[in-house]
């Protein structure tokens, strides 16, 4: 696919996502949404990236859903393309697929993340913030509910209370207080945000595992929604008993038993266990 809305560069084993429309503050499209999905897929196929990276060109990060439709822009039955059936939110896609990635994700958030720009980051593993950046969940003041899976993974991340004081509010908020309320891990001055959010992914893809690290995104993320403490043991333990038998845990081992750096032979494509994935996944019906 030929991207126009998105920017897609890989170094030294990181991807970087760039939100390109900064004239628009990185408003989003279904096209950027089509273009995201594609994006972590190659992601997921590709074993050179070990990590990604999420940020906005300009001075936004993304100030939420185009709003060029007027009263229309969120009237699914008024759209050219609108299918038959159930109509589906494409934020929540674009979130399930965050959700499914096998890479760690890192929100580098330069400026405004509104609407969707806000919820597309609570399916991200951590979000570093610039100082200058603000956050708004903002459903309630435009007469729509939240979108991207948020009423699933908000509650999750900050707790129930702050994440309905936001949500129903719909107030637009700096990054002083999104830190305070858990929803950033950290704030940074802006000519320093990307170089500390690649600080932190070098500290995922060095000398780890790349099959250790996907099945640990995968057993935190699905873990989320167990409904009892059994469920993560009988995950752990096919982990243990799989990867306890592996290549990548022989050279874990006897590397550091040698005091060298570990060159882990496995590879996400092709040395997932067997019982991967473990779940179910639902339909939308």
């Amino acid at each position: 696919m030929t991207y126009e809305q998105i920017l897609f560069e890989v170094n030294n084993s990181i991807l970087t996502i760039t939100l390109n429309r900064p004239e628009k503050l990185n408003a989003f499209t279904r096209q950027m949404m089509t273009e995201l999905i594609d994006a972590f897929d190659r992601a997921d196929a590709d074993d050179e990236i070990r990590a990604i990276i999420i940020t906005g060109a300009g001075r936004a990060f993304c100030a939420g859903a185009d709003l060029s439709s007027g009263g229309n822009t969120f009237d699914a039955d008024a759209r050219d393309d609108r299918t038959s059936g159930l109509q589906r939110d494409g934020g929540g896609r674009l979130t399930l697929r965050i959700f499914d990635c096998t890479k760690p994700v890192i929100a580098a958030v330069n400026g405004a993340a509104v609407g969707i720009g806000a919820t597309m980051l609570l399916a991200m593993d951590i979000r570093l913030a610039a100082d200058s950046a603000k956050f708004g969940f903002v459903f309630s003041r435009r007469g729509i509910v939240p979108e991207a899976c948020s009423s699933y993974f908000l509650p999750r991340l900050v707790g129930i209370s702050q994440a309905l004081e936001w949500a129903y509010s719909g107030k637009v908020f700096e990054s002083a207080e999104a830190l305070r309320g858990g929803l950033v891990r950290s704030v940074h001055p802006g000519d320093s945000l990307l170089e500390e959010a690649r600080t932190l992914a070098n500290q995922f893809t060095n000398e780890t595992s790349a099959v250790s690290v996907a099945l640990i995104r995968q057993m935190m993320w699905k873990m989320l929604g167990a409904s009892d403490p059994m469920d993560a043991h009988k995950i752990d333990s096919r982990g243990i008993y799989h990867m306890g038998r592996s290549p990548d845990c022989r050279e874990g081992v006897e590397s550091f038993l040698a005091k060298r750096p570990a060159q882990f032979p496995m590879q996400v494509s092709k040395d997932m266990p067997e019982y991967y994935p473990w779940w179910k996944e639902q339909k939308f019906e």
